[in-house]
């Protein structure tokens, strides 16, 4: 009990069922770990103690009483800052929504409420779920509880950090190309991108109607199942959504992998993303670790990285750019600096180049049909230690992919756990990918893996009077290096799109210009007359 704040949510919900730890004594003992940690960590953008201490309140009487609603009663979660809430601010991380206060929950907030938990509060999120670490913001970037100077990777940042350092045993982030799964890579946590549509994205703030994934955050495979199990299913407001039988995810746990074949992407991190010379390591003991529990292992081999990022990133920044668009062009001082290089490239691709990326991402999904009927689960890796903020840079995200982008253009649920630390004791990350629909299973490979290891049991080295470092924010200016024809289309473009930028801001979209530009050329390659997009549209009977 003195590390009640470590208990994992299935601990947590016996000790609560059991009645050996009252809802409320739980809250309080967060809240409390809340007021010492966030000055240094900045995980919450708003916090819900009053709230938090009468639904606890509630919760405990309804358990006394014999009402057990099962094991999110009585247990506190926290929300990334773009899920609704009802009454209370949802921000997106950005003074354009600083007083978006919704009159509903999303969906699934309101089914953690059903289910009987307790909210602590809003967290952390890059801008709209997009872009990096933002200095400029209304509020500060999330500190990796593991080195208050390095990154706590995004754009579920709060979501991780509260995870890692004790402050909620359950979250839940979103997923367009990595933002559930880079905070649990470089924060030593858990996180499942699910099936695409098995989880309702109704009421949550956008960032691709193609991509973006809602999902559970949690420290073990065995909660993020627990959490799984109250969100899933389907829901008639997200136009994205699937209608599917939904299992028993924790009962599934149980299955094990012994006998299963596991395919291993070894080409995604020894070539296409060279990683850390200590990920690739902490990659080959995590394939000892899974023959010894009784796997069959082959390396194998899919379409390079670059092939789904060019697909990925061209179909998203025209969507996020789309939605947004009158903001862009009537404010876009009121957006930070990262995300304004993410999205404001997009006013250069054509209403063709996002048709012929639809086109490539039917290809790109289909390319990977082969590997997911011949293998249970693929595994590779996630990230490796956490950089530096003065090591971030936005024109990083139009010139590589990440580990996680090829799941999102392949429509394939991921698992990220914590596979080892660095030698400057930083977690490494390692991805469980399966094919749709099949998250029960890579659920348990997830939990098999945690139940021979204990890289998820570590915990940061948190000091209560720590202060985060200072960062040298001058590192982030626009540096553009084009040639003068390139700017005059870009400029010429900008224009026509109805952009009035200010002279930073043209740099800011002169800097990433030339990687957006040779993207959309990549795309536009020869395809045959009856391709068709994966945008298609069905009538429900």
């Amino acid at each position: 009990m003195s590390d009640l704040h470590y208990l994992t949510l299935a601990q947590t919900a016996e000790l609560i069922r059991s009645k050996k730890l009252s809802p409320v004594e739980l809250a309080d003992a967060l809240l409390a770990r809340i007021a010492t940690y966030q000055p240094q960590l900045s995980a919450f953008i708003t916090v819900t103690g009053d709230m938090a201490r009468s639904q606890a309140k509630a919760a405990e009487q309804e358990i006394a009483n014999g009402n057990y609603r099962g094991p999110l009663h009585g247990m506190p979660f926290a929300l990334k800052d773009i899920y609704n809430t009802g009454g209370i601010l949802t921000s997106g991380g950005s003074k354009v929504a600083i007083d978006n206060i919704p009159a509903s929950n999303a969906t699934t907030t309101q089914k953690l409420l059903d289910a009987g938990a307790i909210l602590l509060g809003k967290l952390q999120t890059h801008e709209f779920a997009h872009g990096g670490p933002s200095f400029d913001l209304p509020w500060p970037p999330a500190r990796n509880p593991w080195n208050l100077a390095h990154f706590s990777g995004g754009s579920s940042s709060g979501s991780g950090v509260a995870l890692a350092a004790g402050l909620t045993p359950a979250a839940l982030g979103s997923d367009t190309g990595g933002s559930i799964r880079g905070p649990a890579s470089h924060c030593g946590i858990t996180g499942l991108m699910p099936t695409y549509g098995l989880v309702s994205r109704a009421g949550v703030i956008p960032n691709s109607f193609t991509f973006d994934h809602c999902g559970p955050m949690a420290r073990t495979a065995e909660d993020c199942a627990i959490l799984l199990q109250a969100i899933a299913g389907y829901d008639a407001k997200d136009a994205g959504s699937t209608e599917q039988n939904i299992p028993d995810y924790r009962a599934a746990l149980k299955a094990g992998i012994k006998g299963l074949k596991i395919g291993v992407l070894r080409h995604y991190w020894e070539e296409d993303l060279p990683a850390h010379e200590d990920l690739r390591h902490a990659m080959e003991e995590a394939i000892k670790t899974f023959k010894q529990l009784g796997a069959t292992l082959e390396d194998c081999r899919a379409r390079p990285m670059m092939d789904g990022f060019d697909v990925k990133i061209l179909i998203a920044e025209s969507e996020i750019y789309s939605i947004h668009q009158k903001d862009l062009i009537a404010r876009p001082g009121d957006f930070g600096r990262d995300f304004l290089g993410r999205a404001l490239p997009a006013c250069l691709f054509q209403a063709s180049d996002y048709v012929q990326a639809l086109r490539e991402h039917r290809r790109y999904i289909a390319d990977m049909q082969p590997l997911l009927k011949k293998y249970d689960v693929l595994l590779t890796a996630g990230f490796g230690p956490a950089p530096r903020f003065e090591d971030y840079r936005v024109t990083n995200f139009w010139r590589k992919s990440n580990a996680f982008t090829p799941s999102n253009s392949a429509r394939t649920p991921a698992l990220v756990l914590c596979g080892g630390f660095s030698n400057n004791e930083l977690p490494l990350g390692l991805q469980l990918i399966t094919r749709p629909f099949n998250d029960a299973q890579v659920l348990a490979v997830g939990h098999a893996y945690q139940q021979a290891t204990d890289w998820h049991k570590q915990r940061p080295p948190l000091d209560p009077g720590a202060q985060a470092p200072a960062v040298d924010t001058a590192v982030f200016e626009p540096r553009p290096d084009v040639d003068v024809a390139t700017r005059g289309t870009v400029e010429t473009m900008a224009r026509r799109a109805g952009l009035k930028l200010n002279e930073r801001q043209m740099a800011i979209l002169l800097e990433n210009a030339p990687p957006a530009l040779e993207m959309a050329n990549r795309i536009r390659k020869p395809r045959d007359r009856m391709d068709e997009p994966s945008a298609t549209f069905r009538f429900a009977r």
